[in-house]
């Protein structure tokens, strides 16, 4: 039987955790099988960066309606919509696979349906998880909420990689099924939020979250930290280059070199739960964003698969720890009428710059080759760790992380 403190005593919550489950892995299925097939198709770096960039832009041009629609609309039903639209991009893909090289502009086409599909159901399912759970227990739903995203991003590239054997066919068809699996599972779900009065579809209205977050110096100055750091810090697009030319293996190889930043991450949040980070917390994320752009130097160096393995558990431990320190300043300032707008910008100066930095990555790739693109991202990345020192002292001396004080 559940403790009375398990998220897990409320049906509605399992049911959103498998709907979770099934969604990131389906998801980080995707995206090995997805980059695989494009470096295969053009043997091109640019071609993958191209991908980063097309999951991207909806993201950031739609930041601003899409949290507006997850304040005003019943966000199930959003994310109902939305992973149901990305199984029909599965599908998509599937044909563009059997088509070959001729569809490429089409996957990226797809990629952008994809990208404009999520940029919706973020913010939905990240506001929808409090309304499930009693407050009590809303620490205890997060936890599990996250380590449910890391484990499928553990899972989901060994799992995709592996099924790519088959066919990328095969991987993007049981991605689709796994997404409507996962709009059934939230379907399932009988809570329905109270009533509240919506504001007018206004811009200002729109701005609101984006003024939340500049009006507290230590939130913007650390969820800025995180954007530019992976900006930099992108290496994790040019894995198929790494896996297929440097480190000279496979799909496999590419899906255990892609969960090995997951398995650091998951492997420090459980260090976390023991030992969580209480004082000195801002200069405890300066630390381990600096930690950061020094594993992405020595995997960028690194022609030795087990190296380059380990570089990358350590890059996801101190990652882990940026987040963890974010997230939780984040999710303890944050309006319950303001979740889905603060989501929003969250995912696109977070979640976003994964795909802008694999972008970035593309282009200094094709530009200085791949090599030296990855070591001067990281040198980029230590670059930005002591200018935000310097420009935002109020984050760099932050001592505890819980605070009642406003910064």
């Amino acid at each position: 039987m559940s403790e009375p403190t398990s998220a897990f005593a409320s049906r509605d919550y399992r049911y959103f955790f498998i709907s979770r489950v099934l969604s990131a892995l389906g998801h980080q299925m995707e995206v090995v099988a997805l980059g695989w097939l494009v470096y295969a198709m053009t043997q091109s770096a640019f071609a993958l960066g191209l991908i980063g960039l097309a999951s991207f832009l909806p993201v950031l041009t739609m930041s601003l309606i899409s949290g507006h629609v997850a304040d005003r609309f019943d966000r199930r039903w959003i994310a109902i919509i939305c992973y149901c639209v990305i199984a029909l991009g599965s599908l998509g893909l599937i044909i563009c696979a059997l088509i070959g090289r001729e569809a490429l502009y089409a996957i990226y086409a797809l990629t952008v349906l994809l990208g404009l599909a999520r940029s919706f159901s973020n913010p939905a399912t990240q506001a929808l998880m409090p309304t499930l759970v009693p407050r009590d227990t809303l620490p205890n739903a997060i936890s599990w909420s996250t380590s449910a995203w890391q484990s499928a991003s553990i899972v989901g590239p060994a799992l995709g990689g592996f099924l790519y054997i088959f066919g990328p066919g095969t991987v993007f068809g049981i991605a689709g099924l796994m997404f409507i699996c996962s709009a059934m599972s939230l379907y399932s779900i009988h809570t329905r939020p109270a009533a509240q009065k919506r504001e007018p579809a206004t811009l200002d209205a729109a701005l609101a979250g984006i003024r939340f977050m500049r009006q507290k110096p230590v939130i913007f100055g650390a969820i800025s930290l995180d954007l530019f750091a992976v900006l930099l810090g992108g290496a994790s697009a040019l894995l198929p280059v790494y896996a297929h030319d440097i480190l000279m293996t496979g799909p496999w190889g590419l899906g255990v070199l892609r969960s090995a930043i997951s398995v650091g991450a998951i492997l420090m949040a459980i260090v976390l739960t023991r030992f969580p980070v209480s004082r000195k917390s801002g200069h405890t994320m300066l630390i381990s964003v600096a930690v950061f752009g020094l594993t992405i130097i020595v995997f960028g160096l690194s022609t030795n698969f087990w190296l380059s393995l380990a570089a990358l558990l350590v890059m996801g431990a101190s990652d882990m720890i940026s987040v963890y320190i974010r997230q939780t300043l984040v999710q303890s300032e944050t309006p319950d009428e303001m979740r889905g707008r603060v989501s929003a910008v969250s995912t696109v100066f977070i979640g976003a710059s994964n795909e802008l930095g694999e972008f970035e990555s593309g282009m200094m790739a094709a530009a200085l080759g791949t090599v030296p693109s990855v070591v001067l991202g990281g040198i980029g990345t230590l670059l930005v760790v002591a200018l935000w020192a310097y420009f935002f002292p109020s984050l760099r001396n932050r001592d505890r992380l819980l605070s009642d004080s406003n910064e």
